[in-house]
């Protein structure tokens, strides 16, 4: 037996496209002499399409989608995850479904039974869970078919949403006690650069514990926030990875029989660093984002600072220099090397810029505000009167271009509500919303890892918003250094403040950590989506209420 692994970068809704891919990958595959095909978890419709399953004609269009694929699949079988419609027990549900397709037909069905319930997931909300474990005999072997947590979980199918009663064993382990000869996993798992690895060991554990090869199957690309990794894997029933197709790319690969069965091993599954994955990942996620919503030139604002850098070395990576535009915006208390070291690194990169001072609108918002102000302090008032006049040219320029504005927020500064509202908060897309500043250091480094792009002062100077006279960082917040471990420990592990420890971590520091991230949600709730690159990002991956107390 021969199959092909179709990893893809799918367009939610755009059946057109998504039919179009698929199609010629059967195509591919049929030339390499494939007898099987496997797609990722709802390939048809793209994933996640969100509340667009609530509606009856898209659901329809993704039943269309379904029989054209089935009539594709001449002289070659495919497995393709779509939403279907179950009638049975007189009640309407929609499954995640894999379905076999050959000749025209669908011969073949299973549906996920374990849905994610954490993060930005709400499966609940739009699926039932599978209650049917089958094996499916294909081409004189014994095949069980899962969709996405099925493979990993041990958890029982309802135990999430409280429906305990009657439930079925996990479908692994389910259909192991079924004797299959390989176990196909269809998938969309998303990019998390903490998880990454610990998905693949737990398909190996998985594969290894039962003696049951397996092929899994992953989407990739992203879709707004979500990034999906791709890094679909081949596993034999040693948990030995025989196979694997890359980070962040399409590929269609052929595998035969004796991959799995014999264990015949590719040198191609060697992870690549933490920091070189999160830097795929948000270059993906900056180049789909534009690519999918109809967008082609962005622009930012160059501050002579370390995220402005990092975002814009992204953003020609995932555009094109000739797709992104610098603005420089130079204030009174503006350094000269930020000044010259920002036109250093656009020079570099042959991106294009403009240079305009904020001083004449600065100036004569003083001068108006003069009279409301008087016998008051200069204070973080004038400061946000900066950052909201470089939003206002930027987002003008935007406008009569045509292009996105991005945002350079870090998730350190986004955490703890060091930016301004309407001002460098502003933009399209935050680019590294999901990026602790102490890992933007580490971005840069690996941009740099070549020779130097990023200039070196801008990695060594001390960070300063220049929003007033020799401005640091660290006047308003701790070191880095400590403030990320606290901000991960209490945002990615939950910890309770009492918990929270590290070099440097005192109770007084963690108080007023954690009183910023509190006082800051309604700012996060307005702040741009943003490129999800952990378990816990901004935005639907950390749904907080804004008016409570806790």
């Amino acid at each position: 037996m021969r199959f092909s692994v179709a990893q893809l970068n799918y367009h939610i809704g755009n059946f057109t496209a998504n039919r179009e891919k698929i199609r010629r990958a059967i195509q591919k595959a049929r030339e390499e002499k494939s007898d099987l095909v496997i797609f990722s978890e709802l390939s048809l419709p793209g994933y996640p399409p969100h509340d667009l399953l609530q509606r009856d004609d898209f659901i329809e269009d993704c039943r269309k989608a379904l029989d054209e694929v089935a009539d594709e699949c001449r002289g070659i079988t495919a497995i393709a995850g779509c939403p279907v419609v179950s009638d049975s027990s007189g009640s309407r549900k929609l499954l995640n479904s894999a379905l076999v397709l050959s000749e025209g037909k669908i011969l073949f069905s299973a549906a996920k039974t374990v849905f994610s319930g954490h993060d930005i997931f709400d499966e609940h909300r739009y699926f039932s869970p599978g209650r049917n474990f089958r094996i499916f005999p294909f081409r004189g072997f014994r095949m069980a078919l899962t969709v996405g947590d099925d493979i990993r979980s041990e958890q029982f199918p309802g135990s999430e949403s409280g429906d305990t009663e009657n439930h079925a064993s996990p479908a692994v382990y389910e259909l192991s006690g079924q004797h299959p000869d390989f176990i196909v996993n269809i998938s969309a798992f998303p990019f998390s650069y903490k998880k990454t690895g610990e998905r693949i060991s737990a398909f190996r554990n998985k594969a290894a514990r039962y003696g049951v090869p397996l092929i899994n199957c992953n989407q990739t690309g992203a879709n707004t926030e979500l990034i999906f990794d791709g890094a679909s894997v081949t596993i034999n029933g040693k948990g030995d990875i025989c196979g694997m197709l890359p980070f962040f790319e399409e590929e269609v690969r052929t595998f035969s029989s004796e991959d799995l069965f014999r264990g015949i091993h590719h040198n191609d599954h060697i992870l690549p660093g933490q920091h070189e994955l999160v830097y795929k990942a948000l270059v993906c996620g900056i180049r789909d984002y534009f690519r999918k919503s109809g967008f082609s030139r962005a622009i930012l604002g160059l501050s002579g600072g370390l995220d402005s850098a990092v975002v814009l070395c992204l953003a020609a990576e995932a555009l094109g220099n000739d797709r992104v535009q610098a603005l420089l915006m130079p204030s009174r208390y503006s350094s000269e090397d930020s000044v010259t070291d920002a036109l250093t690194l656009a020079e570099r990169l042959n991106i294009p810029y403009n240079i305009i001072s904020i001083e004449k609108p600065f100036r004569a918002f003083e001068e108006d505000l003069a009279p409301l102000f008087a016998g008051k302090q200069p204070d973080v008032t004038e400061e946000n009167i900066q950052a909201r006049i470089r939003a206002i040219l930027l987002m003008a320029v935007a406008n009569k271009s045509g292009a996105v504005l991005l945002n350079a927020s870090n998730k350190s500064e986004a955490a703890v509500g060091y930016g301004t509202l309407y001002g460098d908060m502003a933009g399209g897309l935050s680019v590294i919303g999901d990026v602790y500043k102490t890992d933007v250091y580490s971005l840069a480094r690996h941009i740099n890892r070549n020779g130097e792009i990023i200039p070196e002062n801008i990695i060594a100077r001390p960070p300063s918003a220049e929003l007033r006279a020799d401005q640091l960082d660290t006047d308003s917040l701790p070191e880095y250094s400590i403030l990320d471990p606290i901000l991960y420990q209490y945002i990615e592990e939950q910890k309770a403040p009492a918990a929270i420890t590290g070099r440097g971590i005192t109770p007084g520091i963690v108080s007023d950590v954690i009183g910023m991230v509190r006082n800051s949600e309604y700012k996060r709730f307005q702040a741009p989506p943003v490129l999800r690159i952990s378990s816990r990002s901004f935005g639907q991956g950390r749904i907080m209420p804004l008016a409570a107390k806790y």
